[in-house]
């Protein structure tokens, strides 16, 4: 059994996410619906060093926060999937975010996302975390639930549009 520092909540989490890339490749995987190690590697606005990211993601499966499967379409490529413990973390990091916009120098079409998840709350979390279970957990979602990703893609897009990008 691992040892811990201690057995207070906030210290268990931060040793899980208080590296500089946990959460941004759960962030890639649930925002950007990346789910290969290449696109994980070259669509980072970070710029990922590969080990690092091979890292990374064998900790985080370790940890039962992200799964690794064969990729059925292709039989040389992993496909990565949230978990539950992960899909929770939406309020989290829409908090996070949240707090980014209001007190750091953020770009706007990278902080775009995060002001629609404040504006949103808990429904549109709610909303997102049912879409998050059926695209990676493959449990259905309820019928008649506007897509959160497609709204969170398009307004991402509409903000690099008006950037020129």
């Amino acid at each position: 059994m691992e040892e811990h520092r201690s057995g207070c909540p906030i210290n268990l989490s931060l040793e899980v996410f208080g590296d500089r890339w946990s959460l941004i490749v759960i962030r890639d995987i649930m925002f950007g619906n990346r789910r290969h190690f290449r696109e994980l590697l070259t669509n980072n606005n970070e710029g990922i060093a590969s080990n690092i990211l091979a890292d990374r993601l064998h900790r985080l499966v370790g940890l039962g926060m992200v799964s690794r499967a064969p990729d059925p379409g292709h039989k040389q490529k992993i496909v990565y999937r949230l978990t539950e413990p992960s899909i929770q973390l939406v309020p989290v990091l829409a908090q996070l975010g949240a707090w980014g916009v209001r007190h750091l120098p953020v770009s706007p079409e990278l902080a775009v996302r995060a002001r629609l998840l404040a504006d949103g709350g808990p429904p549109l979390w709610d909303d997102f975390m049912a879409e998050l279970r059926e695209l990676h957990l493959g449990i259905p979602r309820p019928a008649g639930v506007e897509s959160v990703f497609d709204r969170l893609t398009a307004a991402y897009q509409a903000e690099l549009a008006r950037a020129g990008n």
